[in-house]
């Protein structure tokens, strides 16, 4: 076999069958290539979780097309063990073909304790190793050396030193590896052999990547000032007088070379924040600058040219992973800030005209993977989360794991990555002490408020709520509701839709009360901000830079954390720039007449509207109900008066699709 998934693709090719009952416990038909297989293949898979929702599904899908004899085909998956399947309705086994997939038959000369654990994402590497080497039986320590020297590339033996040490450090936690704990800790107990590493806390450092990253932003000014000041200072030994809060030596090899181009691109990508110094001019020192507050025009544009060369860089393929293009978002995020910050507004033509080439090259691409890969990703299990349906079925796990935890899911209507990033910049100068655990999720197509905002508090895609598409009143009884059906009471659940910030701030018994354990918060000022925006992304920034600056906001976060909660923001959608190409002559026929989407029930409808505007996109419904038929605007258009500019979401950009999810913390110490 070539690869892994042969093994999974016969069986399915030979199923002969167009209902299969998949038992696979392991989740493997939930990785991409293999949803990206089975949909060519013709088959839609339907994951067996709960009998009603189930029912539902079959009934509106399978069922519904066969009465009316059209050919649909579909894989059941089933995640519990084979003698689980009589849960199944007697009809379904009945007509359904059984299969099974397991990891351990995959690899059956590897532990499967420690298989288990390692991502779906390392299966190829895993397969092409197993197939070169030919291990024979190995337990679980030699599974985890096996795994780790082969699959990580990593070597034990070749940390010897400091330099290595951080050298492997920037390396993993830039490119945001995930390596399972049980290797982990097999690979930490062999570092902490060597009286070289006595001093780091190797757990800390090596399983929390935002811990790390504030571990080597408080050593930056100490690097400075032993290796860069032009009078040297008197240097401190003790950690205490630096204000350090996470353990560990005080001075980094930060200058060797290898260790230096990393210094740059965390800077560069805002990973690693600048600090006030003076500038250095000293010969072969002044790549420090990029980690200095500078406001000279050559340096921030220097940084710009640099960001646009970075992106064209990590331009995710249309086969590229999920996680590809959420490390792309972060740094195209970065990019936009930059260019769009009223602090930097002196930007030059040469600048601009390359970042504009790039936004349609990647709008392009984004587009093609969209299509390739969108309908896969709505399966994937939520741990961690991949899309917004996900988000209470992750929080629900944050609770089981401490059951004493309380949560609170704030959602600001209609952010998009690059604009969390100047409400990031606010709150840090408010509260130098707050730490943000930065990640991505999709929002869904259409991104549109009624569709994507209710999946996340209902904890269900789109197609489950077909009754409310278009409006968001059922949003307090969806997220009450799943909260119920996983055994809380009702007392314990929360939720509040557009509060001024003082308002909940006032309500002492949210914070105080014993009973108080999940809460759901919307604000929607973000989105009203957008659709009265004339002045284009840059006048975006600056009212949510004011809206940051409000103490009532941070005041109203502040208090969660400081009454034990754990706090995550998120948006339902994001926003772009986007330019008037004509406004559709539809009377009443759509069903929602946005700005960069009109939605039709009917597909006749939607293509005499299409013909007016050949270059507008007819998106297939994915995920959600089949008489919901979006026609997307082209490329940063919108459906307004011609020339006209507006902000606005709808469409499927990699701003509007890819939206943040944060976790505000106190830094650890």
């Amino acid at each position: 076999m070539v690869s892994w998934r042969d093994h999974i693709l016969n069986e399915l090719n030979s199923a002969d069958n167009n209902l299969i009952i998949a038992v696979d416990p392991d989740g493997l038909l939930f990785e991409e290539e293999i949803q990206e297989e089975i949909i060519k293949l013709g088959y839609e898979i339907i994951l067996f979780e709960e009998p009603i929702e189930f029912r539902f599904i079959y009934e509106s899908k399978f069922r519904i097309h066969r009465d009316r004899g059209k050919i649909s085909k579909f894989i059941i998956e089933f995640k519990s063990e084979e003698q689980d399947l009589q849960q199944l309705p007697y009809d379904i086994l009945q007509i359904g073909r059984n299969v099974i997939f397991k990891l351990n038959e995959l690899f059956p000369n590897l532990n499967y304790r420690v298989l288990k654990e390692l991502d779906r994402t390392f299966y190829d590497d895993l397969y092409k190793v197993v197939q070169r080497y030919q291990p024979e039986l190995l337990g679980e320590s030699l599974t985890k050396e096996f795994i780790l020297r082969h699959v990580f590339k990593i070597s034990p033996d070749s940390i010897k030193n400091s330099s290595d040490l951080l050298l492997y450090l920037l390396r993993r936690h830039y490119q945001g590896l995930i390596i399972p704990p049980i290797i982990d800790r097999y690979f930490i107990q062999i570092l902490k052999k060597n009286p070289e590493f006595y001093q780091w806390p190797l757990e800390t450092l090596i399983e929390d990547r935002d811990v790390f990253f504030q571990f080597l932003q408080e050593r930056w000014p100490i690097f400075l000032d032993r290796f860069l000041a032009e009078n040297q200072v008197s240097i401190k030994e003790n950690h205490k007088e630096y204000g350090l809060e996470i353990e560990g030596p005080v001075h980094l090899p930060l200058e060797d070379y290898d260790i230096r181009v990393y210094i740059d691109t965390l800077f560069l990508e805002g990973y690693l924040h600048s600090v006030p110094y003076q500038k250095i001019d000293l010969p072969n020192r002044k790549w420090v600058n990029i980690g200095i507050q500078i406001d000279e025009k050559l340096i921030q544009q220097d940084r710009i040219k640099k960001l646009i060369e970075k992106v064209q860089l990590n331009l995710p393929s249309e086969n590229a992973r999920y996680n590809d293009w959420f490390h792309f978002a972060r740094l195209w995020a970065e990019l936009n800030f930059h260019i769009y910050d009223m602090k930097t507004h002196f930007i030059d033509n040469e600048i601009i005209s390359p970042f504009y080439s790039l936004q349609n090259l990647i709008d392009n691409r984004f587009l093609l993977w969209l299509k390739k890969r969108y309908a896969s990703l709505v399966n994937i299990p939520p741990n961690p989360p991949v899309m917004g349906h996900h988000l209470p079925r992750f929080l629900l796990r944050q609770i089981e794991s401490e059951r004493k935890t309380k949560i609170v899911l704030i959602i600001l209507d209609g952010l998009s990555f690059d604009q969390w990033l100047i409400i990031k910049e606010e709150l840090s100068q408010a509260d130098f002490k707050l730490n943000f655990i930065e990640n991505c999720i999709f929002g869904w197509i259409p991104t549109i408020t009624s569709i994507s905002r209710q999946a996340i508090f209902s904890g269900k895609p789109p197609l489950f709520f077909p009754n409310s598409l278009y409006n968001t009143d059922k949003e307090p009884m969806y997220w009450k509701n799943f909260w119920i059906d996983q055994g809380f009471d009702e007392k314990e659940i929360a939720f509040y839709k557009n509060p001024h910030f003082n308002t909940i701030i006032l309500s002492e018994d949210l914070y105080v009360s014993p009973k108080i354990k999940i809460v759901g918060l919307i604000f929607d000022i973000v989105d009203k901000i957008m659709h009265g925006m004339e002045l284009g992304t840059s006048g975006m920034y600056n009212q949510i830079r004011q809206l940051s600056q409000q103490p009532s906001f941070f005041r109203m976060i502040n208090q969660f954390l400081e009454n034990d909660f754990r706090v995550f923001l998120t948006s339902d959608h994001g926003n772009i720039e986007a330019l008037g190409c004509g406004k559709p002559s539809e009377g009443a026929i759509a069903d929602i007449r946005g700005e960069r989407v009109r939605l039709y029930s009917d597909l006749l409808l939607r293509k005499q509207v299409r013909n007016s505007f050949p270059e507008s996109l007819e998106w297939s419904p994915i995920g959600i109900p089949e008489n919901c038929l979006p026609l997307i605007a082209p490329h940063r258009k919108a459906f307004i008066k011609e020339g006209v500019k507006t902000v606005s979401h709808g469409g499927v950009s990699v701003e509007e699709v890819i939206v943040p999810f944060i976790e505000i913390e106190r830094k650890k110490s």
